[in-house]
């Protein structure tokens, strides 16, 4: 009988395997770009993410064997540790989730090749989440520090990823479709290629949507600091007087849909959360599980999306559900973790998620769960997330770990540390967002 441990990081690697750019990329330039229709004068690959080196190899070894005659140059920005190798596209590592001087002049060399291209030329933009972060380059005024100081008091808001870019969108020279405009303005077709991270799957939040219209403001920027108490003090004073010289119509707004009228540009979504929740039902659905996909939009507190999943669990209990099969709820979508004022916390919303959950179903005898980043970093340590069976679940109590503790302070990573039940990948070379299953076996 296979165990949980491995049906739960079975699933998960499914989920991973779904997204990789080795497959996707290909198939969608084959769409893009049909036979005698390959780009022609020069091709300019740019990027950003988790993804964008690994989207960046998939594209070379697919030009090597379909277009021969294309010239590919470029230069796109991962994180560090998410190198992949090239030979024509330069690949620049960079600070996340924080920005860094490495990410800014990555940005800035991509804003001048973009800026070199004639009417004709061809880009290809490879876009990822955590592009965001990664591609930084401040509007006039701003500094790299400012924008770190801006990032770090988003992050610690609890604010979700999709308000935190509107705000990173309205201080940014690429962002919020400035990309697409600076290439739009020299007539060059845009091609864009988006992994996306975020609910929803909005070309305009998949790494802040630097080739597509965006349909956020300044006011919502403003609105957003507001709601979140993130005032003077917070927030460095030259961000907030930029966004108030926007509200004013003193500085262009982002890129608009009335913006891409006779523009060639677009935007192609080739993985989602979604596809990769598919991926693991059909993995466990094949092992005989009643299979229950929660869906890939999940957001809220870490904590109590945990305790509200532990609910559905015992409500599917309760009515009778595991008499005919064993069930598997899986899940997607990105939650938030609000650090209180002293506690710096070690971990990740997953990993914060399954501890909150793996606290509410303490009195469930037959439960196992994973909760994963699929990138292969959840938050401030180097694991994906972790996992936990009935067996884990006895050795906690017999080394007298008491989960609630660990979740006041924030302190997920230790918990599972001592059970090791660390998720360890390293970094998957893509993104599709958050990943949970939960298993409920029979009796």
């Amino acid at each position: 009988m296979t165990s949980a441990e491995t049906i739960l990081k079975n699933a998960f690697a499914a989920a991973v395997a779904v997204a990789d750019p080795k497959l996707i990329v290909p198939e969608c330039l084959q769409q893009i770009f049909l036979p005698g229709q390959e780009p022609k004068g020069r091709c300019l690959v740019v990027g950003a993410g988790k993804a964008s080196a690994s989207m960046a190899s998939a594209l070379e070894s697919y030009a090597a064997i379909h277009w021969p005659q294309v010239f590919l140059e470029g230069l796109v920005i991962t994180r560090y540790g998410h190198y992949s190798p090239t030979s024509h596209i330069q690949i620049i590592e960079a600070g996340h989730p924080l920005p860094d001087q490495a990410g800014m002049d990555g940005a800035k060399a991509i804003f001048d090749l973009v800026n070199d291209l004639k009417q004709g030329d061809v880009m290809i933009a490879l876009i990822s989440g955590g592009g965001s972060s990664l591609l930084t380059l401040p509007q006039a005024g701003i500094t790299m520090d400012d924008m770190r100081q801006t990032t770090e008091a988003l992050l610690r808001s609890g604010a979700p990823i999709e308000e935190m870019n509107i705000v990173r969108k309205h201080l940014s020279a690429i962002l919020g479709g400035n990309l697409a405009r600076l290439a739009i303005a020299k007539g060059v077709r845009v091609e864009a290629l988006l992994i996306s991270d975020v609910t929803g799957n909005l070309p305009a939040d998949i790494g802040s949507g630097p080739c597509a219209a965006d349909y956020s403001t300044y006011q919502d920027a403003v609105d957003l600091l507001h709601q979140y108490h993130l005032g003077e003090g917070v927030i460095p004073a030259s961000v907030l007087d930029h966004l108030w010289r926007g509200c004013l119509g003193e500085i262009a707004e982002t890129l608009k849909e009335q913006d891409l009228q006779s523009a060639q540009v677009n935007n192609h979504v080739i993985a989602t959360a979604y596809k990769s929740l598919e991926a693991a039902a059909d993995y466990v659905d094949r092992l005989g599980y009643e299979v229950v996909i929660l869906g890939d939009t999940i957001t809220g507190e870490a904590q109590h999306v945990g305790i509200e999943q532990a609910d559905l669990v015992k409500k599917a209990i309760a009515d009778g559900r595991l008499k005919k099969k064993p069930l598997a709820f899986i899940s997607g979508g990105e939650c938030t973790v609000t650090l209180p004022t002293g506690i710096q916390g070690r971990g990740g919303r997953c990993s914060e998620f399954l501890l909150s959950f793996f606290n509410a179903t303490h009195d469930i005898r037959n439960v196992s769960a994973l909760a994963a980043d699929t990138d292969g970093i959840d938050g401030s340590e180097k694991n994906a997330g972790a996992w936990f069976s009935p067996e884990l679940r006895a050795v906690a109590q017999a080394q007298s770990l008491v989960a609630g503790q660990y979740l006041v302070q924030h302190n997920s990573y230790g918990f599972f540390a001592q059970l090791d039940a660390l998720v360890e990948t390293g970094p998957t070379l893509t993104n599709v967002n958050d990943f949970r299953i939960i298993l409920v076996n029979t009796e």
